[in-house]
C-alpha cells in the first residue's frame, strides 16, 4: 500500500476491456490523464490542458473488477508550462495486492480566460 493519496480511484469494468479479454491501455491511459489533469489545473489555478503524453509503459496487467489508483505529482515546471509524472496502480478486487500497470508523463499548458498560454504563478484575473 501507499501513502499518496490518489486523484483517481475507479474499478474496472468489462466495457473497459481490450479483444483479448485484458483491461485496454487506452482506458489506463485516460485515468491517469483526468488525474493528471486534476492535478494541473489545482496546481495551476485555472484551465489546463494536455499538449503531450510521453514515456508510457505498461509493466503489470490488472482485471475486470480490479480498484485502479492514480498517483501524481509535478514533475517540471516551465514557463507556461507543467508536466506531471502519473503513476497506475491496481488493486486486486478480493484482496490487498497491488500491482503498478502503467506510468507516463502528460505535460498541460496553462490557458489563461482567452485561451492563450498563460505564465505559470500568473493567476487568471493578475
Amino acid at each position: 500500500m501507499t501513502d499518496r493519496d490518489p486523484l483517481i480511484r475507479v474499478t474496472a469494468m468489462p466495457a473497459d476491456t481490450n479483444p483479448y479479454g485484458g483491461v485496454f491501455g487506452g482506458w489506463l491511459m485516460s485515468q491517469m490523464a483526468l488525474g493528471a489533469g486534476a492535478l494541473a489545473s489545482r496546481v495551476g489555478q485555472g484551465k489546463a490542458v494536455v499538449v503531450s503524453a510521453t514515456d508510457f509503459a505498461f509493466p503489470g496487467a490488472m482485471a475486470v473488477g480490479d480498484e485502479l489508483s492514480v498517483y501524481c505529482e509535478i514533475a517540471a515546471t516551465g514557463t507556461t508550462s507543467l508536466t506531471v509524472a502519473a503513476e497506475a496502480i491496481a488493486r486486486e478486487r478480493n484482496g490487498e495486492t497491488t500491482t503498478l500497470v502503467a506510468k507516463g508523463s502528460f505535460k498541460f499548458v496553462l490557458l489563461d480566460e482567452v485561451d492563450r498560454p498563460r505564465a505559470v504563478g500568473r493567476w487568471p484575473g493578475d
